[in-house]
C-alpha cells in the first residue's frame, strides 16, 4: 500500500497537475503553432490515467483490508 502522504501527493498530481499541464501544453502548441502538441498532451494524459488507476487499485486493497479487519 502507498503511504498516506505519498497517496495524497499522487492523487493531487493525477487529478490536478497533469490534466492542467496537458491542457496548457495543447493550448500553447496550438497558439504558437509548435509541433507535437497532440502527442505531448496525450502522453501526459496517459500518465495521469495510469497514476489514477494505480491509486484506484491501492484504494481497493486498502478498503478490502479495512473491511476484513473490522470483521475480526
Amino acid at each position: 500500500m502507498i503511504p498516506g502522504k505519498l497517496y495524497d501527493i499522487l492523487k493531487w498530481v493525477a487529478l490536478i497537475v497533469l490534466p492542467s499541464l496537458a491542457t496548457l501544453v495543447k493550448a500553447i502548441c496550438m497558439i504558437w503553432n509548435l509541433p507535437y502538441g497532440d502527442a505531448i498532451s496525450l502522453t501526459i494524459t496517459a500518465v495521469a490515467t495510469f497514476i489514477g488507476a494505480l491509486l484506484g487499485v491501492d484504494t481497493a486493497v486498502y478498503n478490502k483490508k479495512l473491511k476484513s479487519a473490522k470483521k475480526e
